[in-house]
Parts: structure tokens; sequence; C-alpha cells
């Protein structure tokens, strides 16, 4: 097999695509519609995803109103949805948050990460023509248009569900027990299932890609550290996902089938007839939670491992300490599975069990902070690039961090006691899942466009993006630490009603002006993508001069990926190498360098 890299050849990508369509000619239905080409369904996810970004994004700026103008006029959703005089309801507030929090983990976070980079990067950075099972990866796409569907149409059906993102029993358990525990909370259960089936796919597949289609040299040590992340990301779907459906089952079963598996042994719904159950609420929070604290790791694992490739190429340097970054990654996965208990604490919890599991939370801060401080050493000494992909993976790191910080106060079980229930705990989870996991997808979506749609994002509109958005994020997140100490309690439509809140409602107005730059930020974000998937500047197969295997590939790739099957021999990261000639990069597929031993004459690979 020929070791030739083709960016050396004199291939190009019109060559390439021009190749490939003799042979495999498809409609443009079964081509950009319902296509089974890895890197058409990856680009689907991504179009998809960035859309109900803005849909997500709205419903929080919705939120974000009634907090800091309490009870005042909406126009736009007080035509629909909102009490007399404009004003939204305290109900439908509770809709909104619910919605909000669904629409941006199980319709963004996830599938952008696992759906669109997964889907793209997988074959390419493995050397494979595509996914393992082709149809499934279709499938897992269009398994979330459902999903979509029924999340809409839970708004139809009573107004939108009305329990929270996490779906407590008594109020998910019982129909009719509160405005939005209707048909609105069965459709969103349908659609929550209707997602897992889809990562589910997803999981499958890359892990037999991975494990079984990897190029000729390819060894699991010198996989990129974003294949790192997706397999291990992979495994957790696997293992955790199945859980989540079963108690999806279990609690539409309670709703619709008279089941008990959650409801308690008798209860009183608005004056009716005791319902007799003899079920466990809390077993929900235990299956719930097994699933979705492992879930935080899914939509962060693979935002660590491509800013890690990031990092490396836009500091010109090698991945510090690749092999302990891999060992973090996998400890954080298995830490991640036995510690769903830390968000019971206030439940009721043996102190034994509660010790055991403040323990094993607080063990996750170590991997942790090997993985932040390999980035930091990868960060120092380099030439740095300081384009908005830095600034996008420099803010990762940063956020990361403030979140991480905020998560060791939560896993002792004293404080968590104080905080729990209050904006403490929201600000955690937005510095880990926006304030790190988004700006690692910001980064990531400018990084690998060129290798999508041969053309480039532009630098200067992605950098008053990247800093209106994290000067946005943090004048919306970082107060929220205060009002939680303050004990200001989250998903209450109007706190200030508590006359000892009153004084937090100027900081709320602030963070609620933060939150509007923000969200006009994303409107640049979304101008320069579709603005330069048809204008952007042309570009060739390696704009970014980094060593992974896509950057051999057409950019972007024809039907096949590699114009010529690639053999990899070297590690992922081997910038500034003194081999590298005029270069100051080797790519996976650059053959050994034989020289000579000058005491015996005898030759060496270097």
């Amino acid at each position: 097999m020929s070791t030739l890299n083709p960016a050396d050849a004199g291939f190009n990508s019109d060559h390439a695509e021009d190749t490939h369509a003799e042979h495999h000619e498809l409609s443009f239905v079964k081509k950009y519609v319902f296509s089974t080409d890895h890197k058409i369904i990856g680009i689907q996810f991504l179009i998809t995803t960035v859309l109900m970004l803005m849909v997500g994004g709205a419903l929080a700026l919705a939120v974000r109103w009634q907090l800091a103008f309490p009870w005042s006029n909406m126009p736009i959703l007080g035509k629909y949805f909102a009490s007399e005089g404009g004003q939204i309801s305290p109900e439908f507030y509770t809709m909104l948050f619910t919605m909000h929090a669904s629409v941006m983990i199980f319709l963004v976070i996830i599938p952008i990460l696992a759906g669109a980079f997964g889907n793209y990067l997988i074959p390419l950075q493995i050397g494979a023509d595509d996914m393992a099972f082709p149809t499934l990866n279709m499938l897992s796409y269009w398994f979330m248009w459902p999903a979509m569907m029924l999340f809409g149409m839970s708004f139809l059906f009573g107004g939108g569900p009305a329990s929270g993102w996490t779906s407590y029993p008594i109020l998910s358990a019982i129909k009719d027990a509160a405005p939005g525990s209707g048909a609105a909370q069965t459709f969103w259960l349908l659609g929550l299932t209707f997602v897992g089936f889809s990562s589910m796919m997803g999981s499958i597949n890359y892990l037999t890609t991975i494990i079984n289609m990897r190029a000729p040299g390819m060894t699991l040590f010198r996989m990129p550290m974003s294949i790192w992340g997706l397999f291990i990301t992979a495994i957790l779907q696997a293992f955790a996902l199945p859980v989540l459906t079963a108690a999806g089952f279990m609690l539409v079963a309670d709703r619709e089938l008279g089941t008990c598996f959650f409801i308690p042994a008798s209860i009183i719904v608005n004056n009716a007839s005791p319902t007799i159950g003899g079920g466990q609420p809390l077993l929900w929070q235990h299956l719930f939670w097994f699933y979705s604290h492992p879930a935080v790791y899914i939509m962060l694992l693979p935002a660590m491992g491509m800013v890690s490739d990031m990092l490396a190429t836009m500091c010109r340097k090698p991945l510090f300490g690749y092999k302990p970054m891999v060992y973090s990654m996998s400890a954080i996965a298995g830490l991640g599975f036995i510690v769903w208990g830390h968000h019971m604490f206030t439940s009721g919890m043996n102190p034994a069990l509660g010790m055991t599991f403040m323990l094993s939370t607080m063990m996750i801060a170590l991997p942790s902070a090997v993985k932040t401080f390999n980035w930091i050493g990868t960060m120092w000494g380099g030439r740095i690039q300081f384009n908005a992909v830095m600034l996008n993976c420099a803010a990762f790191v940063t956020m990361f961090v403030v979140g991480g910080l905020s998560g060791i106060f939560m896993a002792a079980v004293p404080v968590d006691i104080y905080i729990h229930d209050t904006y403490f705990i929201v600000a955690h989870f937005h510095y880990v899942l926006f304030g790190a996991t988004l700006f690692g997808v910001f980064g990531a979506i400018q990084f690998w466009f060129p290798k999508m749609f041969g053309r480039m994002m532009n630098d200067s509109v992605a950098k008053w993006h990247f800093f209106l958005t994290f000067l946005g994020a943090n004048g919306t997140f970082f107060p929220m630490h205060f009002l939680g100490v303050a004990g200001m309690p989250r998903r209450y439509a109007d706190p200030y009603l508590h006359p000892y809140l009153e004084h937090l409602l100027p900081m709320n107005q602030f963070m609620t002006i933060s939150a509007l730059l923000m969200g006009v930020a994303q409107f640049l974000l979304l101008g320069n993508f579709f603005y330069s998937m048809f204008y952007g500047k042309k570009c060739g197969r390696n704009p970014w001069n980094a060593n992974s295997l896509e950057w051999t590939a057409p950019s972007p790739p024809g039907h096949g990926n590699f114009d010529i099957p690639p053999v990899v021999y070297r590690g992922p990261y081997e910038y500034s190498s003194p081999l590298s000639g005029d270069k100051d990069f080797l790519m996976q597929t650059e053959p050994p360098v034989k020289k000579k031993k000058k005491d015996t004459g005898e030759t060496e690979d270097s």
C-alpha cells in the first residue's frame, strides 16, 4: 500500500470528487437528506443543533426577562401563553425553564458533540471510509426529529411540561396533578425516549467503528484526543442510557397504564379519591441521576478531547502528557458512574452513604486537575496563534476551572444542604455546560469548518462573537454564585416576594442585560456560519498545518474520504519536530526517516 501523503502529491478536492462521482451517483434526496454518508449526517446534526441553540437561547431570555422585570408585559409570549395583560403566568414560567433545559441538553449539547462532531470526525481521524453501520447512522439523526416534534407538541397540549427537566415524581407521575402535567408531560417523556434511541444508535456505531476500522498503524495510543473523548463518551452512553430509557417507560406506565413504580402508598390529587400506590418517588431520582450524572461527562468529554487537539495545533506544541490525559478522561468516566447520589444529599440519605458519595465526588477533582494542568502545560512556551479558535479554547479552560471549583463546594454534604436548589447550583452547571462545553463547540465549529465546506469562516467576526459571548456569559452566570449564597431559590417566578431577597433585583437586571448581549452575539455566529458556507475564503486540505489524518483528505472530502488509503506511522501531535525540516509539523502519514548510526553504520527509523 502506498504511503504517499496526498497533500504533497498534487491531488485536489475537485479531482477527488470527480473521481468518486463517476461510480457513485446519487439523487439529491439520497445524498443530502436521507444520506448514509457520515459527513453529511454530521453536517445535518450540526446545522440542526445550531438552530436549536437559538431556540433554547430564546427560552432562556424569556426566563431572564421575568426575573429582571417580574410580571411585566411580554407581547410575543403573552399573545399565546400568558395571562391577561401580556404577563406570563407562574405556571408558564415553570414550563419555560423546563423546556429551556430540555432543548439545550437533549437537542443541542449532546447531539452537537456526539452527533455532529462524532459523526464527522471519527472515520476521518481514524482513517476509515465511513461508519461501521451507515444506515443505523442515518437513523440516529432522523430519530431526533420525532423528539423535536414531541417537545414542540408539548406546548400545544397543556402549554408545555412543568416538572423541570429532571421530571421528578409525584408531579410528573400523575396526570393532571398540576398545569403541564397532562398530555404535555407524556409528550415530553416520549420525546426524551427518542433522544435516547438516537444516542444509543450513535454509541453502538462509534464503538464498533473505532475498535474495528482504524487505518493500518493507527493504534489506540496514536488516536487524537477527540477520538478518545468520543470513544469514552460512547461507552458511557452504552451503559447509562438503558437505565434512563427504562425509567422513562416506567414513568409513562405510571401515567397511562395505572402502574405504581413511583407513586407512593396514598396520594390525593385535586380533592379526588385517593390514588393507592406503593411505589417509591426516590427510585426515579436514583435511576434518573444514574444516567444524568454520567451525562454531564457525555456533554463534556468530547469537548475536552477537541480542545486538546485544537490547543496543540494553535500552540504548535505536542500535547503535554498525552497518556495522562487519556487515563484522566477514563478516570472521570469511571468515577462519573459512582457519584450520582450527590444530587440527592437533601433527600434523606444515610450519613455513611452520603460520606461515600461525597468522597467519590471530590475524587473527580483529581483527574480534572490533571487535564487542566496538561492544557496549561501545552500552552506554556508555545507559539500561540491568537485567532478565534485559540480564544475559545482558552475560554473553555478558564470556564471549566470556575465550574469545577464551584463543584467542590457542592460535593461537601454540609455545604450542599445550604446551597441546594439555590442559584449557586445554576451557576455551577452553566459554567460547566455553557461556559466550558459551548466555548469548546464554538472553537470546534471554526476549526473543522474548512474541512466540512472547503472554506474558512471569517476570523474577525468570530472574534467579535467570542468577546461578546465571553462578556455576556460571565456577566450572566458569575453573579449567580452571589445570588445562591444570598439564598435566592431556583425555579421561582418571583423570588422578590420574600422581603430579604428584594435587594437582589438590580443584580438580576444586570444579569438579564448580559444575557441579552450574549443572545445577540449568537446571530454573529449564525451569520458567519451560513455566509462562510457559500462565500467564505476557499482553502486547501490543511489550512491549520495540523497533524491528524482528516487533514490529508480533500476539503471537503469526497465519497470514501481519502483518495489514497492512509497508513499511520506517528502520533497526532508531532509539532515543532526537529525532523520536520522547513515545516513545524509531521503528519501522521509521514513515513519514518532512515538515518545511519554513527558506530555501526546501520539505519534506524526516527
